[in-house]
């Protein structure tokens, strides 16, 4: 294990950390904007990779490709979000019922379990062979910074409207949001799309860059976009507080998380605990709140003024 091997493989972390990044900060808005635990990511990130490579081996551009694919994920997101507000299905329960019908329409989608897509012979946008030796503008890492720093952008300008504002209090005090007319079942729905829009979108880039996709390619998708969430919060927390910089905290997030799996890889360690080491990551995260209410409360001095 020579340290030169661990360098030689980091651009691809990094490349990969940047793709899982869009998927991270789709979570983060159904996470911490919209308080909702969206199951159905595990299903619409296959979704995206799906339709992405099915059109592209039909002969269509790159660039209808990936749109293609995220409203196909908006779709996804529509359906989750119509089974929770409209039919009155809890939350996790809405998730995972798309999730579990994205799984056969996926593989309608593909007609197999998996489709592979050459690099040689289709204009992929990114690509594992696109980190050395390439010009700047095809680089993977470089072109999915700035897709990420556009999306951001987006996102930042969209949250900072009326309707966006609507979206982040329905998130933060439903009834409130309801009291002050607001159409809270409309703006969850909408918010769980924007989320699932992202998350096909990366779905997309990664089954260029891996190329192929797969019908199993989401599972644990989940874990990966709370952990980039997670680790954004607790290193870029305190530094952070805008809203467009809290999102590129979640894509350094998602950056470092795959940064530190390459090291594990390196090391040697079994990767079949991956999962597991990730889970109990973010489990131990999610509790910290509660424990420093719980075992940690501070003795605050001095008398109201």
């Amino acid at each position: 294990m020579s340290v030169i091997s661990l360098i030689n493989s980091l651009p691809g972390a990094v490349a990969q950390g940047l793709i899982w990044g869009i998927m991270a900060i789709g979570v983060y808005l159904t996470f911490r904007i919209l308080d909702f635990a969206d199951l159905t990511v595990d299903g619409s990130l296959c979704t995206g990779g799906a339709v992405c490579i099915m059109m592209m081996l039909s002969g269509q551009n790159v660039w209808v490709a990936l749109l293609c694919a995220a409203l196909a994920g908006m779709a996804a997101g529509f359906c989750t979000g119509i089974l929770h507000t409209f039919m009155g299905i809890p939350a996790i329960l809405s998730g995972i019922l798309t999730q579990l019908g994205l799984y056969s329409v996926n593989l309608k989608i593909m007609g197999k379990a998996n489709q592979a897509i050459n690099v040689d012979k289709y204009d992929l946008l990114v690509s594992l062979r696109f980190i050395r030796n390439v010009p700047l503008f095809k680089n993977s890492i470089v072109l999915v910074a700035v897709i990420i720093l556009l999306l951001i952008a987006v996102l930042y300008w969209f949250f900072g409207t009326e309707l966006g504002c609507s979206i982040r209090a329905t998130g933060g005090n439903d009834r409130m949001a309801r009291a002050q007319g607001i159409n809270a079942d409309f703006n969850r729905v909408l918010g769980l799309m924007i989320s699932n829009g992202l998350v096909a979108l990366c779905g997309a880039l990664l089954s260029q860059y891996q190329g192929f996709a797969d019908i199993n390619m989401g599972r644990g998708a989940i874990v990966i976009g709370l952990a980039a969430v997670i680790i954004g919060e607790a290193v870029f927390g305190k530094v952070f507080h805008n809203f467009g910089f809290r999102l590129l905290g979640v894509a350094f997030g998602s950056i470092i998380y795959y940064l530190v799996l390459q090291v594990v890889i390196w090391l040697g360690i079994d990767t079949d605990l991956l999962k597991l080491l990730s889970a109990a990551v973010v489990a131990v995260f999610l509790a910290v709140p509660t424990w420093k209410g719980k075992y940690f409360k501070g003795t605050s001095k001095g008398g109201k003024s």
